[in-house]
């Protein structure tokens, strides 16, 4: 099979005449090849022992935080990331990287007594061998450390296959953790569904992030193969406000969690769920809150939402206010950026896209809700579950929403956006497939438990 002669043009969302990389899509042989040689030197990598893979994730943070300005630079370019979000992402970027040093001296299993006489019970927990990552352009740093690291860390070697839209950021990232391992421990695949494609017919194990429906078509290819799969699809997130919380507060997370980065986050609120007599208060605060927040050019330090990754996603934003009341709306600036106003609706019928889709843009609902039961009534019938926002100054009332919420997790008097990378990260429905990511949950799922039996 020969490459897609179509080159893959990445464009800077803030000014789309401006084209941040231009890579020829190398075609399905080639990717399956990269995953080839990846498993070769898979045995490798893992018997140069815990130190040299230590050393090296170590060397990778190093590294990334040296060259922080320069990746900060880059992701506000090629993906629209805020200024502010972006060093924060390089930032945590390096610090993934250092957390995940330290896995490979951890216990790899344990040794069990025999039910009875001599002998030894062990468990021992195993790489792969080549896990094929396949990654999304929002957080185009931190989303493959957080896979690859760990992935690493326990010995396996790694194929990443970025989106498009974060081409010269995957391509500046793979630079440096080449820089730090041996050859084909980690390699880069450019391309698009084609390149995805090969990678997930031939990798040992996957980890996805992106779409609900490519997420779906990943689980169902990766388990017919029998091997194990993890795909992380987004989020409809809720935040649940109550008469005793803080308004004020609440509606600066809520606005921020609305249209920080222009909602492009799976963890961004796409539904604010007022109960009871919070709903006046925080529909004023909300909407000033809202039209407070700046936006505009993303390497300006100050803003908060930028641009949308492209003029096809901002033709979803435009198509989902349809048939919705716009309570407030931002400020889109004019220029050739794909720009779109945060906005907040209300009174938007049961069947609506905003209550049903993730429409990934600076854009939520207001929903009223008679108490708290009924809150998380409305929160759980979204056909996703990542992550809910609880506001309130009750202890029963947090209490209540941490057992009763069927989200992965719950983040009270906190915005909905927000991961700490040292826990599991993920969610239930329609937002993810397979064991959790980050934390020690990934040192898990990139490696097979064996029990051995050693007889005398």
């Amino acid at each position: 099979m020969t490459a897609d002669p179509t080159p893959l043009l990445s464009h800077n969302p803030a000014d789309p005449h401006d084209i941040v990389t231009e890579v020829p899509a190398p075609g399905a042989a080639a990717a399956v090849e990269s995953v080839e040689r990846a498993r070769a030197a898979q045995p490798g990598w893992l018997l140069a022992g815990a130190a040299a893979r230590s050393s090296a994730l170590s060397a990778v943070a190093t590294a990334v935080e040296a060259a922080a300005g320069e990746l900060a630079a880059l992701a506000v370019r090629e993906v629209g990331k805020p200024l502010a979000e972006a060093r924060a992402e390089v930032a945590r970027t390096a610090a993934i990287w250092r957390y995940y040093a330290q896995a490979p001296y951890e216990p790899a299993g344990a040794v069990h007594e025999t039910a009875g006489g001599p002998g030894l019970l062990l468990t021992r927990r195993r790489p792969y061998g080549a896990a094929g990552l396949i990654t999304p352009w929002n957080f185009p740093f931190a989303i493959p450390s957080w896979k690859a690291a760990p992935a690493l860390a326990v010995g396996n070697t790694v194929v990443l296959k970025p989106a498009p839209e974060a081409t010269a950021c995957a391509r500046r990232l793979a630079e440096i953790v080449q820089q730090a391992v041996p050859a084909d421990v980690f390699t880069l695949v450019t391309g698009g569904a084609t390149e995805g494609n090969a990678v997930l017919t031939a990798a040992d194990v996957v980890s996805f992030t992106g779409s609900t429906a490519v997420g779906g078509a990943v689980t169902r290819a990766a388990t017919a193969r029998g091997i194990p799969v993890q795909a992380e699809t987004g989020g409809l997130n809720a935040a649940i406000v109550l008469p005793d919380a803080d308004i004020e507060r609440a509606a600066a997370h809520i606005a921020a969690a609305v249209a920080g980065y222009a909602g492009q986050k799976c963890t961004a609120t796409s539904r604010v769920i007022a109960v009871g007599a919070a709903l006046g208060p925080l529909r004023e605060a909300l909407a000033e809150a809202l039209r407070a927040l700046p936006v505009g050019d993303p390497a300006d330090p100050a803003t908060v939402c930028g641009p949308l990754v492209s003029g096809r996603a901002r033709d979803r934003f435009d198509e989902a206010l349809s048939g919705a009341s716009v309570l407030a709306a931002g400020t889109a600036p004019e220029g050739p950026g794909w720009y779109a106003a945060p906005t907040v609706v209300e009174k938007v019928p049961g069947n609506h896209q905003l209550l049903t889709e993730e429409v990934f843009a600076p854009v939520a609902a207001l929903l009223p809700a008679d108490d708290l039961p009924h809150a998380v009534r409305i929160s759980n019938a979204a056909p996703y579950g990542l992550v809910t926002s609880v506001h309130t100054a009750a202890l029963e009332a947090a209490l209540h929403g941490l057992d009763r919420l069927d989200t992965g997790m719950i983040r009270v008097n906190a915005p909905s956006t927000g991961v700490d990378f040292h826990l599991p990260f993920g969610g239930t429905k329609a937002s993810g497939h397979g064991p959790r990511e980050q934390g020690r949950a990934a040192l898990d799922f990139y490696t097979s438990s064996r029990t051995y039996t050693l007889a005398p």
